[in-house]
């Protein structure tokens, strides 16, 4: 065998591309998470580490173990881990440790195939594709079956700790649970022990000990909502819609002890709970007035409405931020993953939301689009935006318009036939008659060459169709990092072809 490791492998090699794209990116995020004072353990080199991660995903393996494995077993692997063969729970650490820079390198190999040449905005592809969670819909549970669990795992501690209830503790319900009051001062106590378990551990530092977030404060603009959706739906929409940003810039991060996310996924529905009757306040607030925002008088008062007195709905316990969302066939519980491409199949955006239809998400990815064009310096704008049916969405086309932006969506999903029943006349016949021209069909035949093989590739090709972190934020994280090492495939294959002409 040749003496240095650096000639086993074919100089076209996919780990050559890695490690030359890793030296040229600015990696002080990784860096800057160490200490420099020569204390503690020494850590394998950040640039390493990006490098392992970024070919291992190109690859399609995602195990802490498999790549642990192949370090020791695949030549490549050897090569970029410079003979080191860190451990799964190493691997596993960093890659939950530095979660936000592993999602920036997203932007760092898009800066590194504009420099190739390879970014061209002219028109673009949205979609978006459903992705598992680590997590089974299985594990959905009411607040009603979360109020037993809590009290079976504050009985479980109970005994752990022998301080039984005495004799009667058994399979009968208890006599305090026989009423709603009961079971509210029972699951406060039982509430109340896991959180003095939890304190007990002097584990402050762990995922999910810390204290409970601030409350999502709400912005009920009467102008804003009645344009979107009339009635009270329209208030309770924008309501969760507020809620499920103010989580996701929360970000935190999903507790591994059970006990700890029973708490969490109750203390979810409870927040759910209050953000409903804050909203229909503010409605009946905005109906006492009388008038409507054009100075028109209501027909009638609304119909009565009281919120449960409980929590509606479920949560999953596993992976509180994901959802069962209706997918292709069936549902999956998981996310939605965004991406936006060019034709020449690069992912400018790549996002994620726990909302089942692509619906409202046509704006924030164009607008992320343009973020990720910014920061790696390509002053060209999108001229054309290609979507699907689901992205419709009147104010956000409209917007997009304003800025200049052609939007091509057509108001019929594909496997419909014919008409969709009330949207006739208007922009729904405009847009038709736009994509039957001949310009506009041709432009629009490109959508689906441009975006489904990325899916395919990233899902099929690769295996990378369940997230292997819980958490939206981590999910995020794992969805940039997929769709960077497909860019980064991109840029490994024009440059063996640019070398080869």
């Amino acid at each position: 065998m040749p003496p240095s490791l650096r000639d086993w492998l074919p100089t076209e090699h996919l780990a050559w591309t890695v490690l030359e794209a890793v030296v040229e990116m600015d990696l002080s995020a990784f860096y800057s998470a160490y200490r420099a004072d020569g204390h503690g353990r020494p850590a394998y080199e950040p640039s390493m580490m990006v490098a392992l991660l970024l070919y291992a995903y190109a690859r399609g393996n995602r195990s802490s173990r498999g790549i642990e494995r192949a370090c020791v077993e695949d030549v490549a692997y050897r090569v970029i881990a410079a003979n080191h063969a860190p451990d799964h729970s190493t691997i596993a650490e960093f890659r939950q440790r530095h979660e936000a820079p592993l999602a920036e390198l997203f932007t760092e190999v898009l800066s590194l195939c504009k420099e190739a040449g390879l970014v061209s905005v002219g028109v673009i592809a949205v979609d978006g594709t459903k992705l598992h969670a680590n997590a089974s819909n299985h594990s959905n549970r009411d607040y009603g079956q979360i109020a037993r669990d809590i009290l079976a795992e504050a009985d479980r501690i109970d005994r752990e700790e022998d301080q039984l209830y005495g004799d009667r503790r058994g399979d009968e319900l208890p006599e305090q649970l026989r009423t709603a009051e009961g079971r509210r001062v029972a699951l406060r106590e039982a509430k109340q022990r896991l959180e003095r378990q939890r304190q007990g551990k002097s584990d402050a530092s762990a995922p999910g000990a810390d204290a409970d977030p601030p409350p999502v404060k709400l912005r009920l603009d009467p102008a804003v909502i009645v344009a979107r959706v009339k009635g009270r739906e329209g208030w309770s929409q924008e309501a969760r819609r507020q809620l499920d940003e103010h989580r996701r810039l929360l970000a935190r991060p999903i507790p591994r002890s059970r006990a700890e996310r029973l708490l969490e996924t109750e203390r979810r529905l409870i927040e759910d709970l209050a953000v409903e009757r804050e909203a229909n306040e503010a409605y009946w607030a905005y109906r006492a007035r009388g008038v409507m925002k054009d100075g028109r008088r209501f027909g009638g008062p609304p119909k009565p409405y009281v919120p449960p007195e409980e929590p509606q709905g479920k949560v999953n316990l596993t992976d509180p931020d994901s959802r069962n969302l209706k997918a292709f066939r069936g549902y999956v519980q998981g996310y939605n993953a965004q991406a936006v491409v060019t034709e020449e199949q690069i992912v400018l955006a790549a996002e994620v939301n726990c909302d089942p239809p692509d619906f409202g998400h046509l704006q924030p990815m164009i607008t992320a689009t343009q973020a990720e064009l910014e920061k790696v310096g390509v002053t060209e704008q999108p001229s054309v935006v290609l979507g699907d049916a689901g992205y419709w969405h009147h104010e956000q086309m409209d917007n997009l318009a304003a800025q200049g932006l052609t939007v091509l969506i057509p108001p019929d999903a594909a496997k419909r036939k014919g008409e969709r029943p009330g949207w006739k006349g208007g922009r729904y016949s405009w847009m038709r008659n736009v994509l039957s021209s001949e310009l506009g069909a041709r432009l629009y035949r490109r959508r689906s060459p441009m975006i489904e093989p990325v899916f395919a590739q990233i899902k099929f090709n690769r295996k990378i169709d369940r997230f292997q972190r819980r958490g939206r934020s981590a999910a995020r994280s794992e969805w940039r990092l997929a769709a960077a090492t497909h860019n980064l495939l991109k840029l490994h294959s024009h440059r063996i072809a640019t070398a080869g002409a």
